[in-house]
């Protein structure tokens, strides 16, 4: 099988930053998706981009984690959110928090209430991901939180972030900070890749974000190499990698201390080289409306 590769934004509607570095990166081609945070204050401005450019395939990023200290956000959902809100009616800042109280009943309302207000907003989502994996259940092993996200999602079409296929790179990307053992992991993927062709979902052979744990941090020279020889290892099939590109500015420095890594992101992924690079490498770029036309859905 030939070699193909989503580049997602996340974040998309999170905060005018991110916005501005999104929709550039949409329209120079520099990624192939992009995913709306629906519970923040900007999602409406990203949401008017996606109607006025249904070319792109722009879908909803599930959140049920608000991580900053200052800039927070809450359920969509008008009810049943009691088990998914802290003591500040907030999500919850951490995602083993989330897994630790939410109910499973509450936290499906609150997808397709999030999937809802996209459509309300006049759009309809390409995909389906998830805001720090809070859904996943790895942080606790409250794998019913995938099941139930995969059911709802299904009921909607959407292909959904998840792979199939696992590896010892991907457990050990601490982007994707799984904390339950090897074995465990291992066993479930079947079980969820079943899941998923029953519930008509398209899901990843793949899934391998860059991991900012060594001097990868340190520079963004380091960073673009980092990135060149992360891309020369993934194997045949479809592998999806997601940034959270930025526009350096007060805001996105005033939400996050680490904002110079989403700057980096948007300056690698706007510079034509790395385009040039992903084509040396012999991958093939598609988006999640591929995949799904790929999956036969």
């Amino acid at each position: 099988m030939d070699k193909y590769l989503i580049i997602n934004a996340d974040d998309f509607g999170m905060c005018h930053a991110h916005n501005v570095a999104t929709m550039d990166l949409l329209k120079s081609g520099g990624i192939t998706s992009a995913t709306i945070m629906t519970p923040c204050s900007w999602a409406l401005e990203a949401a008017q981009f996606a109607k006025e450019n249904p070319q792109f395939a722009i879908g909803v990023h599930l959140t049920t984690t608000s991580e900053w200290s200052r800039y927070r956000w809450a359920p969509v959902n008008s009810s049943n959110t009691d088990s998914l809100r802290d003591e500040q009616g907030y999500f919850y800042h951490e995602s083993d928090e989330f897994e630790k109280n939410a109910d499973i009943a509450e936290t499906a309302g609150e997808v397709i209430a999030q999937i809802e207000k996209m459509r309300k907003l006049g759009v309809e989502p390409s995909h389906a991901d998830n805001h720090m994996g809070s859904l996943y259940g790895i942080e606790t092993g409250r794998f019913e939180l995938l099941g139930a996200t995969i059911e709802a999602v299904g009921k909607y079409g959407l292909p959904f972030r998840f792979p199939t296929k696992f590896t010892d790179a991907m457990f050990d990307n601490a982007m994707l900070d799984i904390k339950v053992p090897k074995e465990m992991v291992e066993q479930l993927f079947a079980k969820f890749e079943q899941l998923g062709k029953a519930h008509k979902v398209a899901l990843l052979d793949y899934l391998m974000p860059g991991d900012w744990n060594g001097p990868q941090a340190e520079s963004y020279e380091n960073f673009r190499e980092y990135i060149y020889e992360l891309y020369r290892s993934f194997e045949p099939g479809i592998t999806e990698t997601y940034i959270h590109p930025a526009v350096e500015c007060e805001e996105i420095k005033n939400i996050t201390g680490t904002w110079n890594r989403r700057v980096w992101e948007y300056k690698l992924f706007s510079d034509p080289k790395t385009k040039q690079h992903i084509d040396s490498l012999g991958i093939k770029l598609i988006n999640y409306r591929d995949l799904k036309a790929i999956r036969g859905y």
